[in-house]
């Protein structure tokens, strides 16, 4: 994360982000369930009963933890107190969030969503015995959702910083309802999802040469994916900024923003600028 965030970058990476989940689920979508890779036991590791899923995940952030890859507040590790001290020079990565803010991990939820609500809604019944290749998918799979959802914690930095007097007054009462409601705009919602849904269309389409064959065929439902967005990625970003603690930055109370009048003006306009931006959308841009 560079030192100069802004709205426009912040928003930018999250629609980049949206490539990259479409792509890995793309991935995953070549091999079937596989489900030996899910269950404790079944390889015959020395000192491991777990699932080969999760060996696979642990030994891989142990190995990218000693070059330096969970330095950076926009990674947050799956399982980690199994992580290595870096071996590499130290290199300033910028602390842009509050230290409580970078403590939030919620990737056990991402874990169970993944794996029990999501994967069985796109991978096909079968086994084909590559184990390794799954694992790995299932890997990139939770590494992008993870980065996606995570980064919500950015959103609530970058816009604290560039409106503090407003959104900080919503921030300090630690309100996570009426924050939940600040962060939900059903318009904006509507948008998110059938960008994603064209993005899997777009990314997942079989090419055929046949003009004959009417029937569009698909690697991954578009509808599984934006029903991805819908139930699990943009609810879980807003849990996360609601629950980013910024109420010891000096936010102003209610009686700072003036008449009831405009009090009412400026959650309105919060809302939707808060909501533009978890989600990457113009509302300007009607495509």
């Amino acid at each position: 994360m560079a030192d100069g965030l802004t709205l426009e970058s912040v928003r930018e990476s999250l629609i980049r982000q949206e490539d990259t989940i479409v792509f890995s689920l793309i991935e995953r979508s070549k091999y079937p369930m596989n489900s030996p890779v899910y269950v404790k036991g079944f390889a015959d590791i020395p000192r491991f009963t777990g699932s080969l899923v999760e060996y696979v995940v642990r030994k891989t952030e142990a190995v990218h933890s000693t070059v330096g890859r969970y330095e950076s507040q926009e990674e947050h590790p799956f399982f980690p107190d199994n992580l290595l001290p870096s071996l590499l020079p130290p290199y300033y990565h910028p602390k842009v969030l509050h230290p409580a803010g970078d403590a939030i991990n919620i990737n056990t939820t991402i874990w169970d969503m993944y794996f029990n609500q999501l994967l069985p809604l796109f991978a096909t019944e079968g086994d084909d015995g590559n184990y390794a290749q799954t694992a790995a998918c299932d890997l990139e799979c939770l590494q992008a959702l993870s980065r996606r959802i995570h980064y919500g914690k950015y959103v609530a930095e970058v816009k604290f910083k560039e409106s503090p007097d407003g959104y900080g007054t919503l921030i300090r009462a630690q309100d996570r309802d009426a924050l939940m409601k600040l962060l939900t705009c059903e318009a904006i919602e509507e948008m998110v999802k059938r960008r994603v849904e064209k993005k899997a269309m777009a990314f997942g389409q079989e090419v055929t040469l046949n003009n004959t064959d009417k029937e569009v065929k698909y690697k991954v439902d578009p509808f599984v994916v934006s029903r991805l967005y819908v139930e699990w990625v943009m609810p879980l970003t807003k849990l996360g900024i609601a629950n980013t603690p910024l109420q010891d930055r000096g936010a102003v109370g209610d009686s700072d923003l003036g008449s009831d009048s405009m009090k009412l003006q400026t959650r309105n306009q919060l809302s939707k600028d808060v909501n533009e931006l978890i989600f990457g959308v113009d509302m300007m841009d009607t495509e």
